[in-house]
């Protein structure tokens, strides 16, 4: 029995020997037969094992960890001003730069940003566009403080950036930059610009440049109501990825209106305003009706002058005429006297006295 047991083992081996190929590499060991050989060595139940596995590499991964501070709240950089990632960790006493590795990149596409290792930068592989851009504190390495010096940024810089330090042990953390830009004040424009009337139709446009992220536009009219709800706003990045923004408020005039135009920057909290006042008094003539007007009040005052003229002249005839009547009369009257008196004028003459003759004139006009 035993021999043919240990015959049967032979042939089994000779078998395997003969079915397996000469280049053939037997394969290692998986985690499931090494869970499985360390389970059936110690007589542990497998899902336990499982259980304890775990637990032993999250032991040494938390054992292992550094402690890197980053900001929490996203960095607002201005657009085209230098900016600083901050990124910290707490040195050992016996720390060396030799022994630091730092590399900082873009979170999403794992493009490097900055590297640094064996004492000095590793720029080989810097994605293009940090070229000449980035820098450390190389003075402050051996206080732990890894900080990213990012110059003339760019919108394209926003986002995520990683920060990875390696010592004897490694950890990595994450930074947000966020990219701003503060907009011009508004520029106004009234259509049409002359001749308004209450009642009439026009159109008041805002305009604002150079901002980022996207603005807010706020309408406000004269008593600061929001008349939002009238008005076609528009933003189109230029080629530096800023924002420029164009609103367009049409209204009905209305006597002394005033209309704001509010651009609002949201990461900044900058609001930046301008306002435009339409006239629109009632009492305004087009400048043909003007003439006109002027044209009708000469002639009335030149023909009120000619009949005032002719009246006058009329008058002074009557009056001349009446005079003229009342002086034949007179000479009528004094002939008559003159024969009536002519024997004591002689008599009178003849004495040496002197005779008055008394015309009476009667009045015709002032």
């Amino acid at each position: 029995m035993g021999r043919t047991s240990r015959a049967s083992r032979e042939e089994r081996l000779e078998r395997n020997k003969k079915g397996r190929r000469s280049d053939e590499v037997p394969r290692p060991f998986s985690d499931v037969s090494c869970l499985s050989l360390f389970s059936t060595q110690l007589r542990v139940p497998r899902r336990r094992a499982m259980m304890l596995l775990a637990l032993g590499v999250l032991v040494l991964g938390l054992a292992g960890a550094m402690d890197i501070q980053v900001p929490e709240e996203p960095v607002v950089a201005l657009y085209g001003q230098d900016t600083t990632l901050h990124c910290s960790f707490s040195p050992e006493a016996n720390f060396s730069l030799k022994d630091l590795s730092l590399i900082w990149q873009l979170t999403d596409t794992k493009r490097l940003v900055h590297s640094f290792s064996g004492g000095r930068d590793q720029l080989t592989d810097q994605g293009g566009g940090f070229t000449n851009r980035t820098a450390l504190f190389y003075d402050q390495l051996s206080q732990g403080n890894v900080s990213l010096l990012l110059r003339r940024v760019e919108i394209a810089d926003e986002g995520s950036f990683t920060c990875f330090v390696r010592v004897r042990d490694y950890n990595s953390a994450a930074v947000t930059l966020q990219v701003a830009a503060p907009y011009s004040k508004p520029n106004l424009n009234l259509e049409p610009s002359k001749g308004l009337k209450p009642g009439h139709k026009a159109v008041v446009t805002c305009q604002s440049s150079y901002g980022y992220p996207e603005a807010s536009v706020l309408w406000q009219d004269s008593h600061g109501a929001n008349i939002t709800e009238n008005v076609t706003t528009s933003q189109v990045a230029n080629e530096e990825g800023l924002f420029d923004v164009y609103s367009v408020l049409h209204v009905l005039v209305e006597p002394s209106s005033t209309y704001s135009c509010l651009v609002r920057n949201p990461v900044l909290q900058q609001e930046t305003h301008a306002s435009v006042t339409i006239t629109g008094q009632h009492l305004t003539f087009p400048a043909v009706a003007l003439w006109v007007t002027v044209g009708l009040s000469i002639c009335i005052v030149v023909l009120l002058a000619v009949l005032a003229y002719i009246c006058q002249k009329k008058i002074r005839q009557s009056c001349e005429e009446e005079e003229n009547a009342g002086t034949e009369e007179q000479d009528t009257e004094g002939e008559e006297q003159k024969t009536a008196l002519q024997p004591l004028k002689s008599k009178e003459d003849k004495a040496g006295e002197r005779v008055c003759w008394v015309s009476l004139s009667l009045p015709c006009c002032a």
